[in-house]
């Protein structure tokens, strides 16, 4: 669907329909599916829990919704209250979890992202398996997607980015992100039709990211019709021998080991 047609849509019918075309399209839900969905009250995920709430009547199948919230010993940016009730307003059951990530730091090493990241990540997976979830929606979108492409290009020298959907095979859980389809100028454009609360990351350790110089550099070369464009980008990454957005190896339960 071209930005074009996009733009005489509703921002929130925008989403509801490119979030539908994403579960469609990769199978990301199924019947009975129960889903766990990382929410930090920022505006990807919980425009993420909206839309998964919404979409019910269009995917016509029967799935469970549920949200973990990840507390750390560092971060207290989020506004609790109101996520618990924009979550109640769309019927998903809420959890708190505390994680002391800095607290979890051995001596002489430094917090950074990456740490913060599978920390959150392997209490995501726990509390999945242990409460028999076995999906995790992540509020990843599609300039996500495109500018993890971009660094680990430039950066790495390897062709990577978040897969739409992963089977872990050491977990009886998979990881979708339905946003896939989707900018984040969208997804503030849903968050302020919806009412959605938009409070941004204030992480102090998240400050000189190097994902907005990449951010930056991919904004100057798409143009006006990065959507269109970035959506491409997405379509390359996924029409070749390999399909860089899913990360398929089926579960093998004598491989389980307690992280990921």
């Amino acid at each position: 669907m071209s930005r074009r047609l996009l733009k005489k849509i509703p921002p929130g019918e925008q989403v509801k329909r490119l979030v539908t075309k994403s579960v469609m399209d990769r199978s990301l839900i199924k019947e009975g599916d129960r889903i766990l969905i990382a929410v930090s009250g920022g505006k990807d995920s919980s425009v993420l829990s909206w839309a998964l709430s919404a979409i019910r009547p269009a995917v016509k199948v029967s799935y469970e919704l549920a949200g973990l919230h990840i507390s750390t010993d560092f971060c207290s940016c989020c506004k609790k209250s109101i996520l618990i009730k924009k979550l109640e307003e769309w019927g998903i059951p809420f959890t708190d979890l505390f994680v002391p990530v800095i607290g979890r730091l051995k001596e002489g090493e430094k917090m950074n992202c990456y740490w913060c990241s599978t920390q959150r990540r392997t209490e995501l997976i726990k509390y999945a398996v242990e409460n028999g979830f076995n999906k995790i929606a992540l509020g990843h979108h599609l300039d996500d997607i495109i500018e993890t492409f971009f660094m680990n290009l430039c950066s790495k020298g390897t062709l990577l980015t978040m897969p739409i959907l992963l089977k872990y095979r050491k977990f009886p859980v998979s990881l979708i992100r339905p946003l896939a389809l989707i900018e984040e100028k969208q997804i503030i454009e849903c968050a302020a039709e919806q009412d959605i609360l938009k409070n941004t990351c204030t992480c102090p350790y998240g400050q000189n990211s190097s994902r907005r110089d990449f951010r930056n550099r991919i904004a100057s070369f798409v143009g006006k019709d990065s959507g269109d464009i970035k959506r491409r980008i997405l379509k390359a990454l996924s029409t070749g021998k390999i399909d860089y957005l899913v990360d398929d190896e089926p579960f093998n339960s004598s491989a389980i080991i307690s992280s990921p």
